[in-house]
């Protein structure tokens, strides 16, 4: 187990992480979520060895990493830009951290090949770095962080420099691999779909702090406030003359606010029975294949977003409609 206890990290009189208190299982793929600047990859880089907290404690399989050397520290690291020497061929950069490790010289090949078997990248281990497209430098990243057999992998942000295709099915077979090995991974990303798609549980940060820890359903279905339901998943906040009538039904607080899921929220000509209901227009129509995005306004001026699945209904824009959802599927959340 890894265990992040009142972590406070400074720069100067700035603080770049609050209070942080985070244990991580073994065998688990945990991501840290959250919007640039928010101070995962800072904590992700303490764990490292990279950054000194100016207070708390971090450990890992109940040994104190504070004061350890990163090459100590027995952990596997995955660069954003890689950082692979592009003056060595796929092999001699996947061997280069064995032999910083000091690891005998007559093991090294049959290890080497059989990370690059695991990884898929046999068929490129005499090649030169700069032969190759992204996706596969970020195999061989993979492939030397794994090569020297840690405990604990870190990944930051390993996927921003693919296109959105190769994203996808590169974090797949991250995951596939992740599994097969079962080892302990701590993974930074901004992309919340890639965090839902691939982790067990996730870490909201926002500007320093810890909002929440679940699992993707929980915080997706469950947010802990406003800022986590925002940043997680498209949402509706609703306002105006929903806002009033949602006051009057729901048990709720000066603070908070009201939210709801798209998919949550039907648009229709009529009124839906057993829902609430509000008159509206239609401000745009979308058929995007196997849903309808639609996105209507009330006539208070307060804009809803539906997601329609199935749905064979076209509609013009200014058309009249009522937007319906239940009362039990509003999230009543307060602002961070």
């Amino acid at each position: 187990m890894i265990e992040l206890k009142d972590i406070v990290i400074k720069y100067g009189d700035f603080t770049a992480v609050h209070d942080l208190n985070i244990q991580i299982q073994e065998g688990e793929f945990f991501t840290f979520l959250g919007p640039s600047g928010c101070g995962k990859t800072t904590t992700l880089r303490a764990i490292a060895g990279f950054e000194k907290p100016a207070s708390g404690t971090i450990t890992a399989f109940g040994r104190d990493l504070s004061g350890l050397l990163p090459e100590e520290r027995g952990l596997g690291f995955v660069f954003q830009n890689y950082a692979l020497f592009p003056s060595m061929n796929v092999y001699e950069n996947i061997a280069f951290g064995l032999k910083a490790h000091k690891v005998p010289k007559k093991e090294i090949p049959e290890r080497v090949q059989r990370i690059a078997e695991k990884t898929g990248i046999t068929e490129h281990l005499k090649k030169k770095v700069n032969e190759l497209s992204g996706g596969q430098q970020q195999r061989i990243a993979i492939a030397r962080a794994l090569v020297v057999e840690p405990k604990i992998l870190l990944m930051d942000e390993p996927l921003s420099n693919l296109d959105a295709k190769l994203r996808v099915s590169t974090r797949e077979e991250i995951r596939r691999l992740q599994r097969s090995l079962g080892i302990t991974t701590i993974y930074v990303t901004h992309d919340q779909e890639e965090a839902m798609a691939i982790s067990d549980r996730i870490a909201v940060f926002n500007v320093g702090r810890l909002e929440q820890i679940g699992t993707p359903k929980e915080i997706y279905n469950r947010p802990a406030n406003a800022a986590v339901a925002r940043f997680i998943g498209d949402i509706n906040v609703l306002a105006g003359s929903m806002d009033q009538a949602l006051r009057e039904k729901l048990t709720c607080t000066p603070e908070d606010s009201f939210f709801i899921r798209p998919h949550k929220v039907t648009i229709s000509k009529e009124a839906v029975s057993g829902a609430v209901s509000f008159p509206a227009v239609i401000d745009s129509f979308e058929f995007l294949g196997a849903y309808t995005k639609i996105i209507a306004r009330t006539q208070d001026g307060a804009q809803v977003t539906s997601l329609m699945f199935g749905s064979e209904t076209d509609y013009e824009t200014g058309e009249a409609v009522s937007i319906s959802f239940r009362p039990e599927d509003v999230l009543v959340l307060k602002e961070a």
